[in-house]
């Protein structure tokens, strides 16, 4: 099966895209013209929100062959990765290279069900497969990009996910490091589901490099991320390992074959962004900067590109705040904004919506300030009386006053080159 439609454990993303991004869209219409604008950026991989499902984050890597410390096979050195030649680094890296880069940098054990894309391919390269250490199959997931300077340098502190803030963070264990060389790791140990109703887990650890390499290594404890039984209590990799498997230089270097890296932003998680397009983590990033004052962060999240969100809790109970960045939207803003939206003395257009959830949570309300901007760019922000959209209210109206919702939306750190 090609690797774009391999559904187990990382393509079966779409459904999950217009899930969480949907309850931003005030109409099946309005959600239609967005999707159409948006086109092949709903091809987004639910990246391991730290919302206390997943997370997504690593450690460091060092030049040269890497010996795995834990007893394991000798990672591949450059001979057995790149091409002859002076630069002892080929150019194209093959569907094949990441899996026998991935098999070998894994410690003794079988690695099966795998498949994978190259440095050649429209999306990032991937490998993934399914690996035994004799107690227990268990899905491993590598993915690499490359975070583009923009013409500054790469700070992998602020491009790294950040661990949640608060105690209530649905993992058991989140730590970001600093490394000597100045890349940023963080590892994690969380759930694939935040209320825990399947017991599958899933680790990973981020990493980003001054260089702007970006590798993210995600492990579970079953056969595949979601729709297969637990095989073993805790994924095959400790975090140790998962450090040492992100840190290994042969995905550096491979990531380094990523074509057009300079002018395509690309992430780790499958799919490539268009050059406008924000990346998820910044967009999170943004959102927590815009936040009111006094409000606990729960915990958090966000997609790949374009979609961030926070769970607050003001003392009043939890309430969910999410943020829609989108690009290039001014071929629909006919269908987005009606004639009771408001026109600043800019040009950038407002519609302000107050009404009842839109998935089924029982009492649940959905408070709404949706703009774009001359140059295109949406920002649409919303809040709710409930930690999940699906789920009972928590309180009688969302944490954040429309006035808030306001002043997050049409703040000027969504066209900021810096964050």
């Amino acid at each position: 099966m090609p690797v774009d439609q391999y559904s187990d454990p990382f393509e079966d993303q779409l459904a999950v895209a217009l899930r969480e991004a949907g309850g931003a869209f005030d109409s099946p219409a309005a959600l239609a013209a967005a999707g159409r604008a948006r086109g092949d950026r709903m091809r987004l991989r639910r990246r391991t929100a730290i919302a206390g499902g997943a997370a997504s984050l690593a450690l460091v890597g060092v030049g040269g062959a890497l010996l795995a410390p834990w007893g394991g096979r000798p990672a591949a050195g450059p001979a057995s990765v790149a091409a002859s030649g002076s630069s002892g680094a080929k150019s194209v890296y093959s569907p094949g290279d990441m899996i026998r880069t991935l098999q070998q940098l894994l410690p003794e054990g079988e690695f099966s069900r795998t498949d994978a894309r190259g440095t050649a391919e429209d999306l990032p390269p991937l490998a993934v497969g399914v690996f035994d250490d004799g107690k227990g199959a268990g899905s491993i997931s590598v993915g690499l990009g490359r975070i583009p300077a923009n013409g500054g340098e790469i700070t992998p502190s602020t491009a790294v996910m950040p661990c949640p803030d608060g105690e209530q963070t649905g993992l058991d264990s989140c730590r970001t490091e600093l490394l000597s060389d100045g890349s940023a790791i963080t590892v994690y140990q969380g759930y694939e589901y935040p209320d825990h109703r399947e017991d599958t887990k899933a680790w990973g650890a981020d990493l980003v490099t001054p260089a702007g390499h970006h590798v993210s290594v995600i492990e579970w404890n079953a056969a595949a991320e979601k729709g297969k039984p637990v095989t073993r209590p805790e994924p095959p990799l400790t975090t140790g390992q998962l450090k040492t498997l992100a840190a290994a230089s042969e995905w550096r270097r491979i990531a380094d074959a990523i074509p057009g890296e300079e002018k395509k932003p690309v992430s780790p998680t499958g799919s490539s962004a268009r050059p406008a397009e924000m990346a998820g983590w910044l967009v999170l990033r943004k959102l927590s900067l815009l936040l009111p004052k006094g409000l606990e962060r729960v915990r958090n999240g966000s997609q790949e590109t374009g979609y961030g969100y926070f769970v607050v809790d003001d003392g009043k109970g939890a309430s969910l705040v999410q943020v829609n960045v989108q690009p290039n939207m001014s071929d629909v803003a006919g269908q987005l904004y009606g004639s009771g939206a408001e026109t600043l003395p800019d040009g950038t257009r407002v519609a302000t919506r107050q009404g009842p959830g839109e998935k089924g949570g029982a009492g649940v309300v959905m408070w709404t300030v949706d703009t774009l901007r001359k140059d295109g760019l949406r920002v649409v922000v919303s809040a709710f009386n409930a930690a999940e959209q699906d789920k009972a209210a928590t309180r009688a109206k969302p944490a954040l006053t429309i006035e808030q919702l306001r002043a997050v939306a049409l703040s000027p750190r969504w066209t900021a080159t810096e964050d």
